[in-house]
């Protein structure tokens, strides 16, 4: 049995592989979406790192901690991951490429395994990025390298789920990502935190902020990076984010299908 499932495995590993290189590669070619998704969060951290400073009265360094978190999960993985990957289904449909799987030996599982694999690698190095610049004003990672990453990688499986739904289920064409990304992600980032702390939110709004998923990446990764908490002080963070990945995922999946399906009829 071992034997006849590892030439399947190999298979859908070559092929995600395969088509995750092929995204990568379009956008390297086109580097402008690669040179504004640098641009986007280096401003965004600059902004907040001296503003923070000023207003808080923080050293740098200190206002540089507590700003890198949230411009990673409210800026730079929200646009590229999840705007990313509504942008990505959308073209695709719109180039025929979903026509062309159909009468390929390519599998729909390593189609959308590929998708989401690429735009995982570009969040990974959005990461790398944030981190570095805020390194640079002598900032530090307070807390357990493991746990943080951990944090950033369910808020990659989640913008990444949450853009397949968006993208296979009301976007159409390439008009309607930009409409889709401002009417569902703007009001949901300035809810979790990421460009107002929540400490500014009246009552109302944080017994409302706690359904946002945004939220608990803001206060998750926050609480770990600029304060060095541990997984107890951040459980129910946590686990919201990994109940919330699942989900997404297997929403995300479910909506592919169904695009699957709808495309073959058409």
């Amino acid at each position: 049995m071992l034997l006849s499932f590892y030439p399947h495995t190999m298979k859908y590993g070559r092929e995600t592989l395969a088509v995750c290189q092929r995204i990568l590669i379009e956008l390297l070619r086109r580097r402008r979406s690669l040179i504004f998704w640098c641009i986007f969060p280096f401003s965004v951290l600059f902004l907040s790192g001296f503003i923070l400073a000023e207003r808080a009265k923080l050293s740098i360094a200190q206002a540089f901690e507590f700003a890198a978190p949230s411009t990673l999960v409210g800026a730079a993985l929200f646009f590229s991951c999840l705007g990313g990957s509504v942008a990505t289904v959308v073209s695709e449909r719109e180039q025929q490429t979903l026509k062309r799987l159909f009468i390929s030996p390519l599998s729909g599982t390593s189609y959308f395994l590929g998708i989401f694999l690429a735009h995982s690698c570009i969040g990974i190095g959005q990461a790398l990025l944030v981190y570095t610049i805020a390194a640079f004003w002598n900032a530090r990672f307070q807390g357990s390298l493991l746990l943080g990453s951990l944090i950033i990688l369910l808020s990659i499986i989640s913008y990444v789920g949450v853009g397949f739904i968006l993208g296979t289920q009301f976007a159409r064409r390439t008009e309607d990502v930009n409409a889709l990304v401002a009417a569902f992600g703007v009001p949901l980032l300035i809810l979790g935190g990421a460009f107002l702390p929540t400490s500014l939110f009246p009552q109302t709004l944080l017994d409302i902020a706690k359904y946002n998923p945004i939220y608990h990446m803001n206060v998750a990764l926050v609480g770990v990076s600029a304060n060095g908490y541990s997984l107890d002080k951040i459980a129910p963070h946590f686990w919201f984010l990994c109940v919330f990945a699942v989900f997404m995922v297997a929403g995300g999946w479910l909506s592919y299908r169904r695009m699957l399906s709808v495309e073959r009829r058409l």
